[in-house]
This record gives structure tokens, C-alpha cells and sequence, in this order.
């Protein structure tokens, strides 16, 4: 394995990590020999995009007159109304901790990159940019006096490559949960991109090798909803990136390998009213649960299934939301209970907060952490009471017992989860018709394709019986 990063571009990358305004970026990237700036969103199913301009451009791009074909990217628009606007988030500033090298090791000089708002060319926001569809529902949330905070944990797999750099499903490891070296052979990559992300200004909390072999989960602390989707942006493509500089593939793939645990998404939420955690009450119910975030709770296992297409976006989802790997396959919540959809840890005062469970990191973060709240904001407002919360292991009940309970399960593919997000109007309104209908029609082309291929389990089971 090469090393990925060295001291000297760490430093130039901290440097970047505190507000500037547009006078001050410009003097930064010419200080610190910026040659190209990267103006990054997200298209409608979460991958990153980008327009890069040279420092000839660095004015119009920090103004946002920057423009670029939005009939190339998935869901935006259609070829006689193609040109879009960047809108960059000068706050997002930072400084790749990388230095851009071309063929025979000619420096090229670093690069920057800015999070941007798409805009339509009449300067209005576009209606398929999913960092403003996110900000619009926070928007919402604060209207009745909410903001809310998210604490993804994003796991993922590192695997081999092969001689020629192409990507393998063989793990480097045979280490399991909390393992260490020598069997936990991804460690130094991990610490590679601990160390990449605090430069960019990330709060690591923790950093650990998770179940299965070669899976891995780095946290950071929580945020508000858009700075926060912002980081899980930016933290996939660090991840992908050292792992490649150091000789093995990072995916994000909810389910990668047959037979182990598959990456899931856990998201840990709440809201506040300014300084205060609306989700605790010291006189509430269950230790300090306030009736808010019982509502809330209320509301995202009403909605679930019908957000599950885009917490869960993938054909390969639903092989992760199977019973037997930890991962949640059903309407349940629980206090401690790691089986149930939701868990609510015991921390209370400023640390209460749900954790849902069912997400994946193929999503695309903005558009789920809008669905689910709105979802819980549904809740609140209508005060959806939830079912009391399970002790029981969900996945060790029979079919009686869950009926008993009321406890539904999830979509079983993501043909069935489309089905239900097409009934679900708050989530419907969450993402707006554009989103909506674009993210539909491509799951359900992926859905179409998925079910007409033969795959390899069909010829082996049928063709040589039948």
C-alpha cells in the first residue's frame, strides 16, 4: 500500500476549514496555489456530480454564473430546457487534501471544491435539486419551530483489487465487530481517511471495523440536516478516493456478498427548539421520551414503507432487509432492541434522539433525510400516536405474534417499495412532482430491467433439472 497523504497538504487543507466570504476564498486559493475549483451536487438518485473550472473562471463560479447541461444529469431536465446554474454554499469551501499530479508526475497544482444549489437560468430555484428540496422541508420544520439533526453512520465494504485495478468482492480481512490489527487489515486505510476528513473539518467520533469481513463504519458528529447530507456527500467520495490511493475498492453497495452482513445506514434524529432538545421531557414517558418525539416516532413508522424506496434505492436494498443480518425488517420501536425499525438509545437531555434504522448509504442523503422529516413532522403535527414500544426480538416472533402487535413489515423489492411511495402523499410532497416523477420512472426502468435479466442463481438452479 502507498501513502495516500502527506503533512504538508493536510495543513493547506485545514487552513480552508473556517467561513470566508467570496474576497477571502479567492485570496485563499491564490495563496495556496488552487488551480482548479470544483463546483459539486448530487444528481436525483445521490451521485456525485461536478463542473470543474480553471482559476480564468474562479470569479463567475463564486458568483454562480456558472452553467452546464442539466439534460445530461439523471431526473433534471429535458434537452429544450438543459441549462442549469451552480449556486455555491461558500461556507462548503475547502481544499481537496490531495495535489492534482498528470503524467510523469507533473504537478497540476490542488484543487478546491464548493456544495452547490442548482438554479434554473432565471435565477429561480430548480425544483429537481435535492439540497433545495431538503432545504425546503427544513424550511417547513421551522415554520413550527424545529431544526433537525442528523447523525448518519455509514457503513462500507473495502475489497481487493485485481493487477490491473479492476474491483473484487474479496475481502482483505477475515476481522469482525471492533476487531484489531493484524486480522483488521483495512485499519490503516481507515486511519488514511480519518485523517483526510479532520482535515476537511469533520469531528470523527468513532472509527471501528464492523461484522462482517472487511466492512468498515467511521462516525461523525451530528449537524442540521443540510450540512450534514453536505458531509455524507463529501465522506463517500473521501472514502472511495484513499481507498483507492492505497490499493483497494471502497463501495457503499448495500449488500455486496451472499451470506454476511450487508452496509446499512443508521440515522440517528431530533429536533431542537433553538438550544433546547424537543425530543426530552424529563416528566415524559419511557425516562424522558416528550410526547414530540413520541409523535415523531409515530410518524416515521406510518410513512416508512412509503419512504422506503428512497431510503433504500436499490435492487441490491432489499437483499440487505432480509431477517437474520441485523438489519430491520419491520414497524417496530424499541428502547434498547437493535431488531425493531427504530431504536431509542438511552442518552436523554441534549443527546435524546431515535435512531432509524433502515437506510442504506446507496441513498441519496438530501431526499432522505427530507422524507423522513416530513415523515416525522407528519407525526407531530397530527399527533400519530405509535404502538407501544417492543422488548421482544421481532425477528424471533411468528406471523401471529407481529399481527397481534400490529407490526407490518417492509417492502419486500424495491418494485413493492416504488408501489408504496406512489400512495404515500406526504412523501409524494416532500420530494415535489418533479423529483417524484423522475425518481419513480428510474427505479421503475431499474426494477424492469432487474426482473427481466436471467441471473446466474437461475442457471444454476434450472438448467440442468428442467
Amino acid at each position: 500500500m502507498t501513502q495516500a497523504l502527506k503533512d504538508e497538504d493536510l495543513e493547506v487543507c485545514r487552513s480552508a476549514t473556517h467561513s470566508m466570504d467570496k474576497k477571502q476564498i479567492v485570496e485563499h486559493m491564490r495563496e495556496h496555489d488552487v488551480r482548479f475549483l470544483r463546483l459539486q451536487f448530487t444528481d436525483i438518485t445521490g451521485i456525485n456530480k461536478n463542473v470543474e473550472v480553471p482559476s480564468s473562471q474562479f470569479g463567475k463560479a463564486l458568483d454562480g454564473e456558472i452553467m452546464f447541461d442539466g439534460s445530461s444529469i439523471e431526473g433534471f431536465t429535458r434537452i429544450e430546457e438543459s441549462d442549469m446554474l451552480l449556486k455555491p454554499d461558500l461556507s462548503t469551501y475547502r481544499i481537496d487534501p490531495w495535489v492534482s499530479v498528470g503524467q510523469g508526475g507533473r504537478a497540476h497544482g490542488r484543487v478546491a471544491h464548493l456544495i452547490c444549489d442548482v438554479y434554473s437560468p432565471d435565477e429561480t430555484p430548480f425544483i429537481g435539486c435535492p439540497r433545495q428540496t431538503l432545504k425546503r422541508v427544513c424550511a417547513q420544520a421551522s415554520e413550527l419551530g424545529y431544526t433537525m439533526n442528523a447523525g448518519p453512520e455509514a457503513e462500507f465494504f473495502l475489497f481487493q483489487r485485481t493487477a490491473d485495478g479492476g474491483a473484487t468482492t474479496q475481502t482483505h480481512d477475515s476481522a469482525g465487530y471492533f476487531d484489531l490489527a493484524p486480522i483488521d487489515l483495512g485499519e490503516a486505510c481507515r486511519r488514511e481517511i480519518v485523517i483526510a476528513l479532520e482535515a476537511l473539518g469533520f469531528e470523527i467520533e468513532a472509527a471501528h471495523h464492523e461484522v462482517a469481513p472487511g466492512q468498515h463504519e467511521i462516525d461523525f458528529k451530528y449537524g442540521s440536516a443540510v450540512s450534514t447530507a453536505d458531509r455524507l456527500s463529501t465522506f463517500r467520495f473521501v472514502v472511495r478516493r484513499v481507498a483507492r490511493e492505497m490499493g483497494l475498492h471502497a463501495t457503499f453497495m448495500p449488500k455486496p456478498v451472499h451470506g454476511i452482513n450487508g452496509s446499512g445506514m443508521h440515522v440517528h434524529q431530533s429536533l431542537f427548539e433553538g438550544e433546547k432538545n424537543a425530543f426530552y421531557d424529563k416528566k415524559g414517558s419511557h425516562g424522558g421520551i416528550s410526547d414530540i418525539m413520541r409523535w415523531y416516532v409515530g410518524g416515521i413508522l406510518t410513512h416508512a414503507r412509503g419512504f422506503c424506496a428512497i431510503t433504500n434505492p436499490l435492487v441490491n436494498s432489499y437483499k440487505r432487509l432480509v431477517p437474520g443480518y441485523e438489519a430491520p425488517t419491520h414497524l417496530a420501536w424499541s428502547m434498547k432492541n437493535r431488531s425493531p425499525l427504530i431504536r431509542v438509545p438511552e442518552r436523554r437531555g441534549l443527546g435524546t434522539r431515535c435512531e432509524v434504522r433502515m437506510p442504506d448509504p446507496s441513498c441519496n442523503p438530501y431526499l432522505a433525510f427530507a422524507a423522513m422529516l416530513a415523515s416525522g413532522l407528519d407525526g407531530v403535527k397530527h399527533k400519530i400516536e405509535p404502538p407501544e414500544p417492543v422488548s421482544a426480538n421481532v425477528y424471533h416472533m411468528s406471523a401471529r405474534e407481529r399481527g397481534r402487535l400490529k407490526i407490518k413489515s417492509l417492502p419486500a423489492d424495491l418494485g413493492e417499495a416504488v408501489s408504496l411511495l406512489e400512495k404515500d402523499e406526504v412523501v409524494k410532497n416532500a420530494l415535489g412532482n418533479h423529483i417524484f416523477e423522475q425518481f419513480v420512472a428510474a427505479k421503475r426502468q431499474e426494477w424492469q430491467e432487474y426482473i427481466a435479466a436471467v441471473h446466474p442463481w437461475e442457471t444454476d438452479r434450472y438448467l440442468t433439472v428442467y
